[in-house]
């Protein structure tokens, strides 16, 4: 008797399998490929990912555990340690990241924007980051970083409305962040925040000319001559609002036109900031608070390096690093889909930490994510006649 299906299998359910075949077909990905497809492999990782497999041994073994459900689970046939193992090393990891943008885009139009930010224009605001993921040099020998260490660079934009990585750009961890700049395409009024270590001023030119703007840090050696300063709000930390030319030797060159440049001083932390930026209508407070919301992007990759399998790697070559790269942002993707469509009030991380002991079950995915809260329930009130 049919008594429903495996949270795992309701879980795929939410992939968009169509859209996987044609990223498959676009770069030929089950070419002379009898059993075990791509469709497969992407199940056995995302599966590895959800039950915090350690190794490619574990997760193999995890599978071959419960083989009689490997047909409802959707994994096929044919599958092996070195089967898994080759399809990571030889099959393009471009098929996987493709499929990754498709669900962010799926992602980002189902999503509600988050609450926690407060702004007062519509434009998108994006954080741009990135952070390095050690690899041990011996074995990931393509990934050298220093003399004794290896290393990637995930370069992340990050959807801070939406709380949703948008772009993600794997490098060499010794290239410099600013080089991952120029892989971005801007959006016409939208709002970009960057640390000071993406200082340059060609690239933040050429950001100004798209028609986007920017918010940056600036550096302690800024060269500059202020042509006039608009009225400042001390008792609210804003330090100083001032519209400046740059007058270095080759900052001028790079950027001809006027910048503004806000200090300001934040009490929680003690600390004073220097931001510059492009925009000259919004409230020098509301500058502040856009690089404040910056750090969104660090917690998703402190998120995501804690939760998923972004630092132990179940292949050595840089094609399955970076299969199992993307396949880990599409889990995270689909997990915020599936909060999203079934309206779970509970947090990713709570909903991943329900999935990760409930992929064998047969319980209904809604009804695990909308648990009540059972700190709520109060006793009922029954009128107790008295006795005595």
């Amino acid at each position: 008797m049919n008594q429903g299906k495996y949270v795992f299998a309701q879980i795929i359910e939410f992939i968009p399998q169509r859209a996987f075949d044609t990223c498959v077909e676009r770069y030929n990905g089950n070419n002379y490929v009898k059993h075990f497809t791509c469709w497969n492999q992407l199940l056995c990782m995302m599966f590895g990912q959800l039950g915090s497999c350690e190794s490619l041994s574990n997760l193999i073994l995890c599978i071959q555990a419960h083989q009689s459900k490997a047909y409802h689970l959707g994994f096929g046939i044919g599958i092996s340690k070195n089967n898994l193992a080759k399809a990571n090393e030889s099959r393009d990891w471009h098929i996987y990241a493709d499929f990754a943008y498709i669900l962010i885009d799926k992602a980002r139009k189902c999503c509600v924007p988050n609450a926690c930010v407060e702004l007062s224009f519509e434009g998108n605001v994006y954080a741009f980051d990135a952070t390095v993921v050690d690899l041990c040099l011996n074995v990931f020998w393509w990934a050298k970083y220093k003399k004794t260490k290896g290393a990637i660079k995930l370069n992340t934009l990050f959807d801070v409305k939406k709380s949703m990585p948008c772009f993600i750009y794997i490098t060499e961890a010794a290239i410099h962040d600013v080089n991952a700049m120029d892989k971005l395409v801007y959006e016409k009024g939208s709002f970009y925040v960057f640390d000071r270590g993406y200082t340059d001023f060609v690239r933040l030119y050429f950001l100004s000319k798209e028609g986007a703007f920017y918010v940056i840090r600036a550096k302690k050696n800024l060269k500059f001559r202020r042509m006039y300063s608009h009225k400042s709000n001390k008792e609210k930390g804003v330090m100083c609002d001032q519209i400046i030319i740059l007058t270095g030797v080759y900052t001028k060159k790079d950027y001809p036109d006027k910048l503004r440049r806000i200090k300001f001083y934040d009490e929680e932390t003690d600390n004073q900031f220097v931001f510059l930026t492009n925009n000259f209508t919004l409230d020098a407070l509301e500058i502040a608070l856009l690089y404040k919301y910056r750090w969104q992007v660090e917690l998703f990759f402190k998120w995501i390096k804690q939760h998923l399998k972004v630092k132990t790697f179940w292949g050595y070559s840089e094609n399955a690093v970076r299969i199992q790269i993307y396949i880990a942002i599409i889990t995270y993707t689909l997990i915020v889909i599936i909060k999203a469509q079934l309206k779970s009030p509970l947090t990713t991380y709570e909903i991943l930490q329900i999935l990760n002991l409930s992929l064998l079950d047969k319980t209904p995915v809604k009804e695990l994510i909308n648990v009540p809260d059972l700190q709520n329930v109060k006793e009922p009130f029954y009128n107790q006649l008295k006795l005595f």
